[in-house]
């Protein structure tokens, strides 16, 4: 097994639900982490929850994902914080879900703005020359799609389209940076409970169960699993790829 080493890690959407769940998976191994959101007390509160937790270092930080300069002087203040840029998991995103003849330009052009810009952004912001990840020549890129990406659904042209076309930059920045030992992988979550998700009717809820082979939802820990297991030594040869955590729904 290879040795793992301490890491300081950013997770966007860090505030609250699946991105707390990554942060604090990450922090429960050791990890040094940095939970941006635009919900900046919110991200404040639960950093320092985890910091007590666990004992690592926690920060918690306001960042905006469609503003380049936002994330640039987040960056910036996690690499100061922590000490380093490791890991990052683009994890921000939102909906903005209508049948297509009636889906307006402006919830299209937001949920691509939020959804895949802002995983451009950070990426380009990480991946600076200056920054850890090039000067190390080591680090893992984790980005949160869906499955929705893969098979698209009714509705959900704006969504399916911004997580596709993350996959497609996942694979490609995962050739671009490979040959300097940084990985470029995603996790494409299913059906994920979490508080938007148990908003939705109960019968709605119990369709989508009677096609999950697993015969269960699946809970932000699941996810975080996988990108805990992305940002390992063992996954050091794994680059370009998508993971699917659907329960066998897909």
């Amino acid at each position: 097994m290879a040795e793992a080493q301490i890491r300081a890690a950013l997770v966007t959407g860090g505030a609250r639900g699946i991105g707390l769940a990554i942060a604090a998976r990450l922090a429960r191994e050791g990890h040094s982490v940095a939970l941006a959101d635009v919900l900046e007390e919110e991200a404040a509160r639960a950093a320092e929850n985890l910091a007590a937790e666990t004992g690592v270092k926690a920060l918690g930080l306001k960042m905006d994902v469609t503003d380049p300069e936002s994330v640039e002087a987040g960056v910036e203040k996690v690499v100061s914080g922590l000490g380093s840029l490791d890991i990052l998991v683009n994890n921000a995103g939102i909906t903005r879900d209508q049948l297509f003849m009636r889906m307006s330009p402006e919830d299209w052009s937001l949920v691509l703005k939020v959804n895949l810009d802002g995983a451009f952004n950070c990426c380009k912001a990480a991946l600076n020359r200056k920054r850890p990840m090039m000067r190390n020549h080591w680090g893992r890129i984790v980005n949160i799609t869906s499955i929705i990406g893969v098979v698209g659904n009714a509705g959900q042209a704006n969504y399916a389209a911004s997580k596709a076309g993350l996959i497609g930059l996942t694979r490609s920045l995962a050739k671009e940076y490979g040959v300097r030992n940084i990985t470029v992988n995603a996790v494409a979550p299913g059906f994920i409970r979490t508080p938007m998700t148990d908003k939705l009717p109960e019968k709605v809820k119990e369709e989508y169960l009677r096609t999950i082979p697993a015969g269960r939802f699946g809970t932000p820990e699941d996810v975080a699993a996988a990108v805990a297991f992305f940002a390992s030594p063992e996954a050091g040869y794994i680059n370009g790829h998508v993971l699917r955590v659907d329960g066998g729904m897909f």
